[in-house]
């Protein structure tokens, strides 16, 4: 191939390469956009809000906003804000637990009608959260859980698509060999699992952990359904109830959006300090 023929060739290589560039730089931008509002929103009083004039050097209330914040209603979003913190932290990890162990037996153990089983926990998957508010809410009601910790917290400890992901990383991550090698050697099946299979696991957990954790801590329908005491209430669900307290009073505009700004930066962290195991883990079994 001739040097002249060579720019020719390259191009619809760079067309592509161009086309990739814009659709990322798109992504971003409508990923970025609404957070770099709320940043900058959370900046305003209450006047600067009503204008939207977000943008402005002026106006800067930051600490003045987040002050207002937790003396709002005697200090009660800090205590959604812990709530949220128990719900979805405890929950994603005993959540995790309990997928990576039912996958790991899905995948490792022979029993009776194991694949239709298997096929019940795909279909729960298709399911979807709201449409299980109103059977979740009769037998809550039924057991006296109803406006409790534990109705909230109970429903969101089995989840169907972890004991898929489970499953996968089992057969990615622990290879037959070893657990074979552990049986001669005389561990039991537990301690096995607790010893040799679960640290394998240790990517899988913490992916698992971290899908959970976010669609506990951004879970709303339900814990709307399940509590009437605002002392139980999640972030999700106490920043609903002011907003729309909010259209009667403006001076819950300013609380919402700083609320609603500090309600992002558990997400960012956990995502921040476990990236390294959640890359790893979405990359498992993509190289033999």
């Amino acid at each position: 191939m001739s040097t002249t023929e060579l720019p020719t060739a390259l191009r619809p290589r760079l067309l592509g390469r161009v086309a990739v560039n814009v659709v990322v730089g798109i992504g971003v931008l409508y990923t970025l956009l609404p957070v770099l509002w709320l940043v900058l929103a959370a900046t305003k009083d209450r006047d600067a809000l009503a204008r939207s004039d977000v943008l402005s050097l002026g106006s800067f209330s930051f600490f003045g906003n987040l002050a207002d914040l937790f003396r709002e209603d005697a200090g009660l979003y800090g205590r959604w804000y812990l709530n949220s913190l128990l719900y979805a932290v405890l929950g994603a990890a005993v959540s995790a637990l309990v997928s990576v162990a039912c996958g790991y037996a899905f995948d490792k153990y022979r029993f009776r009608h194991k694949e239709k089983l298997f096929g019940l926990v795909l279909a729960a998957v298709m399911v979807p959260q709201t449409v299980l508010a109103l059977p979740l809410y009769l037998m809550a009601s039924g057991t006296g859980l109803v406006n409790t910790f534990w109705s909230v917290f109970i429903p969101v400890l089995f989840n169907p698509f972890g004991v898929y992901l489970g499953r996968i990383f089992s057969q990615g991550y622990v290879p037959d060999e070893v657990l074979s090698a552990a049986r001669i050697d005389g561990a039991g099946e537990l301690a096995m699992y607790a010893r040799v299979a679960l640290p394998m696991l240790g990517p899988g957990l913490v992916t698992v952990f971290l899908f959970q954790l976010t669609a506990i801590w951004n879970n709303f329908f339900l814990p709307m359904v399940m509590l009437s005491d605002q002392k139980l209430y999640p972030v999700s669900l106490g920043l609903y109830t002011w907003n729309s307290s909010a259209r009667v009073d403006p001076d819950y505009y300013p609380v919402v959006i700083t609320g609603s700004l500090l309600a992002v930066l558990p997400l960012i962290v956990a995502f921040v300090l476990l990236q390294r195991f959640w890359r790893s883990g979405l990359t498992a079994g993509a190289v033999k």
